[in-house]
């Protein structure tokens, strides 16, 4: 079964310190859960989360859905927002575990990568070098959700095809971008291979997309 590797990258700068942060590992573990109770996911949506603050950090490697042991994210009390390190961190994921086709034989499908920030990266010529290269990477989609009256769509256009925002930081906000993650997964699961697109489905009250 070709697999249908799904990256997310999170902001843990010292913003999202306190109800932010918890209310991602709170959508993080709906996500997994919702997406287990979907036999085809279950086969083939492998997961990983990579986090960034000062830091760029391989929360979980790329782990199948059944496998996958829900990490608890922290937060620093303050910091960067590193997210060019974080991309570049990324990269080296994505080229060392996604498998390209062969003549042989037919690789994974074409990746999909998510990208949470409440923040400007602090990192910005990094983050300029690293753009490019990781869209050169060719995923299926890479989608971008700013959270919060500090974060602009205009920072994350160099990299994104979607843009969604998120007004607040509460868990409402979260839990509605993680339940609309989880449904892009699972349509982007049952179309692989079928579309020269990907198309998004509608998001929920929370969230608006922007780009």
């Amino acid at each position: 079964m070709r697999r249908l590797p799904v990256y997310l990258l999170l902001d843990t700068s010292g913003s999202m310190r306190g109800e932010p942060i918890e209310a991602v590992n709170t959508g993080i573990r709906v996500m997994v859960s919702a997406l287990r109770q979907d036999p085809h996911a279950l086969e083939t949506v492998h997961v990983s989360l990579i986090t960034f603050d000062h830091a760029a950090t391989v929360v979980t490697p790329l782990t199948a859905l059944d496998e996958l042991q829900v990490p608890v994210i922290a937060t620093p009390q303050s910091g960067p927002t590193h997210l060019g390190l974080a991309l570049q961190t990324l990269r080296g994921r994505v080229l060392a575990e996604v498998k390209k086709s062969t003549p042989a034989s037919k690789g994974d499908w074409a990746p999909y990568l998510f990208v949470m920030t409440d923040g400007k990266p602090s990192d910005l010529q990094v983050f300029a070098e690293q753009c490019p290269l990781v869209r050169a990477l060719g995923f299926a989609s890479i989608i971008g959700c700013v959270a919060g009256p500090k974060a602009r769509k205009e920072d994350l256009e160099p990299l994104c095809d979607h843009i969604v925002t998120l007004d607040t930081l509460d868990s409402a906000a979260f839990s509605g971008f993680f339940k609309w993650v989880t449904s892009t997964i699972s349509g982007g699961n049952k179309t692989v291979g079928a579309a020269a697109s990907v198309k998004l489905p509608p998001p929920p009250p929370e969230i608006q997309v922007v780009f």
